[in-house]
């Protein structure tokens, strides 16, 4: 059979074509990697943030190409301890695999920029706000000392607040001026009546707590009314942990009614240990609300410190991996928003799920390898409904050997929870639940919706 030229000239293009079209395309900055980094990596990566280093231009990426390959393939980048594979929740700050794959093919590539006018504008940060502007800063007095003796420190500390008007308050983000050792803070919110306290700043500005309980502190700070009744005071308005960022719920979840004069009361913060002088100046960022708070959101808290024991106490031997446990059985049906674990250096794993009266299981959260330095308040894509009945396990396990590079004691000591101790040397095992008594459809409830 004879096979003309035109024949096998179209022949020859529909091969050359074919591979040409089959070729794999060259992953670049531009096209592919610049809006993962922008995305994951400069929110901390920029300057004034957590990162110790920037992540904002193609040279800054370059620079630090083989070490964000490396820490992206383990998962070690971007900091989730949470297991997306057992329950997800909002703002994941997980890599796909897709994801994980372009970083390892452009760095084995040389890390090519591409077309320079492809690459994404870069993202507009906020200077004093990880989500927006804030409508009201509140800050320290002054700087607060810490000194350089290498002990955790524990402070009550007030700070004057004078509003520009009554208003509703939807969300107080915490801004800490020293993130290295800002461990903790736990904040409460005083108002005051019309005339009931003429002036805020009488008495003193902060109280050591170790060395002075809490209603005493409370007169040392001066917080009474000029007639020494006490005001209201809000309970838990705002939280700070390490890698904590603030969110909003949905508009009239959440949320305080304040009159124009305040104290915003640090029930507790908690410097960590430093060897040299320094100074924190922490920050408020107060975010108002248009419409009134139409739902309150409360918190309990199981194990150390909380409604329910640890079993067995938590006492931790040396030289041992061990597992405690805790529970606690609902007395009526709850909307649960957010959950927060909590442990210390010891931490290893952490766990917790539901039973419903029926038998059904509700996974809450599993932590395969906790990690002490990044400790979220993981909210729910949606409004998680428990019913009366249902009862919350915990699951907490704690590496008290040689092996972890985190344990406070060379040779390993004997750990334990001390009368509800936050020091970073001691151990607490905590499960903090935010949620509200639920109503019908609560379930359907996107949290993710304008937050």
């Amino acid at each position: 059979m004879k096979i003309s030229r035109t024949a096998i000239y179209i022949s020859i293009t529909a091969i050359i074509f074919f591979s040409c079209s089959n070729e794999k395309r060259q992953v670049t900055y531009a096209d592919d990697i610049a809006k993962i980094i922008y995305t994951h990596c400069t929110p901390c990566h920029r300057p004034g943030s957590a990162g110790t280093f920037d992540l904002l231009t193609y040279e800054d990426v370059k620079s630090k190409a083989r070490s964000i390959e490396l820490v992206t393939r383990s998962r070690f980048m971007p900091p989730y301890p949470a297991d997306p594979s057992y329950v997800h929740f909002r703002d994941e700050k997980v890599l796909t695999d897709e994801e994980i794959n372009l970083i390892h093919e452009w760095v084995s590539e040389d890390a090519p920029i591409g077309n320079e006018e492809k690459i994404p504008p870069l993202p507009v940060f906020p200077e004093v706000s990880t989500f927006g502007k804030p409508d009201f800063i509140v800050h320290m007095k002054k700087s607060f000392f810490i000194e350089g003796d290498n002990k955790d420190h524990f402070m009550m500390m007030k700070i004057p607040v004078e509003l520009p008007q009554d208003t509703f308050i939807r969300a107080i983000e915490i801004i800490p001026g020293n993130k290295k050792l800002v461990h903790h803070i736990n904040a409460h919110w005083i108002q005051y009546d019309g005339g009931a306290k003429k002036i805020l700043d009488e008495g003193q500005s902060f109280i050591n707590t170790e060395i002075m309980d809490k209603a005493e502190a409370y007169q040392k700070l001066g917080l009474q009314n000029d007639d020494g009744s006490y005001p209201l005071l809000t309970p838990s308005v705002t939280n700070y942990l390490p890698g904590v960022e603030a969110s909003f719920y949905p508009q009239g979840i959440g949320g305080f009614h304040s009159k124009k004069k305040a104290i915003l009361l640090l029930d507790n913060i908690h410097y960590g240990p430093s060897p040299v002088d320094t100074t924190d100046s922490t920050t408020f960022n107060i975010f108002f609300s248009a419409v009134p708070p139409a739902r309150t959101v409360s918190e309990f808290i199981l194990g150390t410190s909380g409604i329910s024991k640890v079993e067995p106490p938590l006492v931790i031997a040396p030289g041992r991996v061990e597992t405690f446990k805790t529970q606690y059985t609902i007395p009526r049906d709850i909307s649960i928003l957010t959950v927060n674990p909590h442990m210390h250096l010891l931490g290893k794993s952490f766990l917790a799920y539901a039973i419903k009266p029926a038998g059904d299981t509700v996974p809450l959260i599993r932590i395969p390898q906790w990690d002490f330095r990044w400790q979220y308040f993981y909210t729910y894509k949606k409004i998680l409904w428990l019913e009366a009945g249902t009862v919350i396990y915990v699951e907490g396990t704690f590496d008290n050997t040689e092996n972890n590079p985190l344990n406070p004691f060379n040779p390993p000591q004997v750990v334990s929870e001390r009368n509800g101790s936050m020091r970073t040397t001691d151990e607490m095992f905590q499960f903090i639940v935010s949620y509200m008594p639920y109503r019908a459809g609560d379930e359907k409830t996107d949290l993710e919706t304008n937050h």
